[in-house]
């Protein structure tokens, strides 16, 4: 009788996302859970900074003790992920924090892993089977907001360029659905260029150079951009253009870029070159990359018996050239009050993001996402 109890029991916490706690017997307090961290696409600076991290959260004393994390990386390739997934359940996974190549793709090795107790968390880019857990912005919003901003800056027309991002992610595809939902609206705003970006500032150099091969700068007037304003403002810098005639940018939440949108003159310790303020006419937005790092957070409260949220939607980071702010010295304090852009002597790659702050995650600040190192 008592053995059906248990099932039972089990079976309520399954069916409610949850698994059994691992801390609530003496014989389990001091084994930590086995988790993974499932990584997709990496070849950009937020995938990098998003791993960064999750790995800080994972090694804060608040989680040291409870987790042992192991990371693995499938690339561009869903049935690599797939494999890997289910792996990790083999071998004694209890919760999967992934970002997912697909939306669909890892449904049925996702649905597998929840039969099986394993929680997953997907972060950033979705997944649509039911048992998972997502943590994401709103990316339509971001796609809608940015694209809206671009076509008011524009006056409803003129010639607009963009540059995409990871084809097949739900990041990807709402974003820019959402983007070109709005120029439709407005019959004198022309979509002269498309390029997929993968979310790089080396790759969104390489598509611009070649959209740039067949017209100039003089037949572009704005641009959107899912990463890639930095480089596409540094491009227009290199070819001679004044910062005052920089071409509206609606895009990523790269420092570099938000360093240029600060007003010329500003006092940036270690700016130069493009990557110094000049004021450039931006909209600058972000999935924050301490998405992963709550994922995980949550997940870990979710194998301790806690009710955590099926999905939830992050703020989303928008910054205009009105509401820029620089940090001085990155303190947890400082970013709290709203600074949003960091010192160039501090944040070395421009191609960084800077949208770290949360109050979900101060576990995690700009040592975790440098350097993998949580806050004290």
């Amino acid at each position: 009788m008592n053995r059906c109890k248990t099932i039972l029991a089990a079976a309520a916490l399954a069916a409610a996302g949850l698994a059994p706690a691992l801390y609530g017997t003496p014989a389990q307090a001091q084994q930590k859970a086995k988790v993974f961290l499932s990584m997709s696409y990496v070849g950009n600076d937020w995938q990098a900074e998003a791993s960064n991290m999750v790995k800080a959260m994972a090694a804060h004393p608040s989680m040291a003790g409870k987790i042992d994390l192991q990371v693995q990386v499938a690339g561009p390739n869903a049935q690599k992920q797939i494999q890997q997934i289910n792996a990790m359940v083999q071998a004694g996974a209890k919760a999967i924090v992934v970002y997912p190549i697909s939306p669909t793709a890892l449904n049925h090795v996702i649905k597998n892993a929840c039969a099986k107790n394993v929680l997953v968390f997907a972060y950033d880019a979705e997944v649509t089977e039911p048992c998972a857990h997502n943590v994401t912005i709103d990316q339509e919003e971001a796609g809608r907001v940015t694209a809206q901003w671009l076509a008011d800056k524009l006056g409803g027309k003129g010639n607009v360029v963009l540059v995409t991002g990871v084809p097949g992610t739900s990041v990807d595809t709402q974003r820019t659905a959402a983007a070109k939902e709005v120029f439709a609206k407005y019959p004198d705003i022309k979509i002269v260029g498309e390029a997929v970006g993968m979310w790089s500032q080396a790759v969104a150099r390489t598509e611009l150079s070649k959209l740039l091969a067949t017209r100039n700068w003089d037949s572009i007037d704005g641009l959107w951009m899912q990463v890639g304003c930095y480089t596409a403002n540094s491009m227009q810098i290199e070819a001679g253009r004044k910062p005052q005639d920089l071409l509206p940018c609606a895009g990523e939440g790269s420092n570099g870029g938000r360093v240029q949108m600060l007003p010329p003159g500003t006092q940036a310790d270690g700016a130069a070159g493009t990557y110094a303020p000049m004021g450039a006419p931006r909209v600058s937005y972000a999935s924050p990359p301490y998405s992963g790092a709550l994922a995980l957070k949550l997940a870990v409260q979710a194998l301790e018996g806690k009710q955590v949220p099926r999905h939830v939607t992050l703020p989303l980071p928008l910054v205009t050239n009105e509401t820029i702010k620089l940090c001085d010295t990155g303190s947890w304090a400082e970013m709290k009050a709203g600074c949003n852009v960091f010192e160039p002597s501090a944040v070395k790659n421009p191609g960084w993001f800077a949208s770290i702050f949360s109050n979900e995650t101060p576990e995690v600040g700009l040592n975790a996402a440098l350097a993998s190192q949580p806050e004290p």
